[in-house]
């Protein structure tokens, strides 16, 4: 056996290796991204949060014309939250939605009519009374004091 071609062998297993977490680590961000805004279904309710990052912020505006109501969560000082809790109730107060916002969005498709959301954030709830219909996505914003 000559020694180029020995050499050429030996290093081959740490070439694999090496090629395999590279091409992991490239399809990574696309795992990811398949695994966020993931519409999900509660009784007769769709909703989908998100937003964490510029490409899932741009993910969930994509997603918009499909909902009739648009949440988006944030401290007074503009500095978005996630992991806000969200309660969503019909007119005669049955609970049609309880969650956890993945991110500083959250969209819902409702049936037409009008509901009391009420977001929690840090245990300070704020309440909204909201009227949707099956055109245009109504918009509702939660501000909380900075911390």
């Amino acid at each position: 056996m000559n020694t180029l071609s020995f050499q050429s062998r030996k290093p081959r297993p740490l070439r694999r290796m090496l090629a395999a977490m590279l091409f992991g680590a490239t399809l990574l961000p696309f795992a990811v991204a398949s695994a966020d805004e993931q519409v999900q279904q509660s009784g007769p309710v769709s909703f989908v949060s998100g937003g964490v990052d510029d490409a899932s912020l741009d993910r969930m505006k994509s997603m918009v014309p499909g909902f009739n109501l648009k949440m988006v969560f944030a401290l007074n000082s503009g500095a978005f939250l996630s992991d806000v809790n969200v309660t969503i109730a019909d007119a005669r107060g049955s609970q049609v939605l309880q969650t956890k916002s993945e991110g500083p969005w959250l969209l819902a498709k409702l049936p037409a009519g009008t509901y009391q959301v009420v977001a929690t954030e840090g245990g300070n709830p704020i309440r909204r009374t909201v009227t949707v219909g099956s055109a245009k996505a109504s918009d509702l914003e939660f501000r909380w004091a900075n911390e």
